[in-house]
């Protein structure tokens, strides 16, 4: 079985921030025509958009060929419970669009202005993986 080549477009810091709803939505609607097939969000805590409500604005703003999700969530920033609870409302509220990643941590900025501790990186692996185990259960 084939599926045709897709092309998505990541946002991240690197794309100025969107002043409101109207300009954030221009941009994913601009990203469609422009035939990118999905609509990605990094999850940094510096100044960007939250991946959570930025994709279900994007997914209103597209149509159902364009998917919507985040490249990577970051285990250490939400518990899996509430992420599985998050990503499966989106899921329903975008009619089955979401795409979603979630990794390990990294970005040390992120986690000192979370005030999180950047654990080694074996240790955060072990939580990615036992929060994987939750996020498949539920």
């Amino acid at each position: 079985m084939t599926r045709p080549f897709r092309f998505g477009v990541m946002v991240n810091h690197s794309v100025p921030l969107p002043s409101d709803r109207r300009q954030w939505q221009s941009w994913c609607r601009h990203a469609e025509q422009l035939g990118f097939s999905s609509i990605v969000l990094s999850d940094h805590l510096w100044p960007q958009l939250a991946p959570v409500p930025a994709m279900l604005s994007a997914a209103e703003a597209t149509s159902s060929a364009v998917r919507v999700g985040a490249l990577m969530f970051g285990n250490d920033y939400r518990h899996p419970v509430v992420l599985a609870k998050e990503v499966a409302s989106l899921d329903v509220l975008t009619d089955g669009r979401v795409e979603v990643g979630v990794g390990a941590g990294w970005n040390e900025a992120d986690y000192r202005q979370g005030g999180f501790v950047l654990d080694r990186p074996g240790t955060r692996v072990d939580r990615l993986a036992e929060s994987l185990q939750v996020l498949k259960g539920l």
